[in-house]
């Protein structure tokens, strides 16, 4: 099956709502929670979705979109700094895959278009943080992201548990 990937724009994103809110509630309700705490509920996922827009329009975010098949299978963000002296960085955020998609490739074919379109926008420093010792961790690791280092009880889980977070980073050549 192949998969290809797609920029989402603003315009657009409306429009794919639903297979993104219905994708992001399978994921964060599965175990992977990108920053929501389970269960995440369909008007929460849609809100959150509507939320990114404006950083959308204003070209500070860009939204990838994993289709398999004429339906998406994974997401994937990439975040701007504005600052004067950030201009050559950006932030990969909220990276995910569709339970039945993962072990495919398909994350990694998002992750090669994150790192394209920050070319494109001359960024070449991209940092990202996940669970500390969880898949995504190991997944990044072996994409040649390095750590920079471990914040202890960073998040919390739905029962208030503490997770440390890792953040990493890859220099694009």
């Amino acid at each position: 099956m192949s998969v290809s990937i797609w920029r989402i724009c603003p315009t657009e994103s409306e429009s794919v709502l639903p297979s993104l809110a219905d994708l992001l509630r399978e994921t964060v309700n599965g175990g992977t929670p990108l920053g929501f705490l389970p269960p995440l509920t369909l008007d929460d996922a849609r809100a959150y979705w509507m939320s990114i827009r404006p950083a959308m329009y204003a070209g500070t975010r860009v939204l990838l979109a994993a289709f398999a098949d004429g339906e998406i299978v994974g997401s994937g963000q990439l975040t701007f700094a504005s600052a004067p002296n950030a201009r050559h960085r950006g932030e990969v955020q909220k990276v995910f895959v569709g339970t039945a998609w993962r072990g495919q490739g398909v994350g990694e074919s998002l992750m090669r278009a994150l790192h394209r379109r920050a070319r494109l926008h001359d960024r070449h420093l991209l940092l990202l943080n996940t669970r500390h010792g969880g898949r995504a961790e190991a997944f990044y690791k072996r994409l040649g992201y390095r750590e920079v280092g471990v914040v202890p009880g960073y998040s919390v889980g739905p029962a208030g548990e503490r997770f440390d977070s890792v953040t990493l980073y890859r220099e694009l050549t």
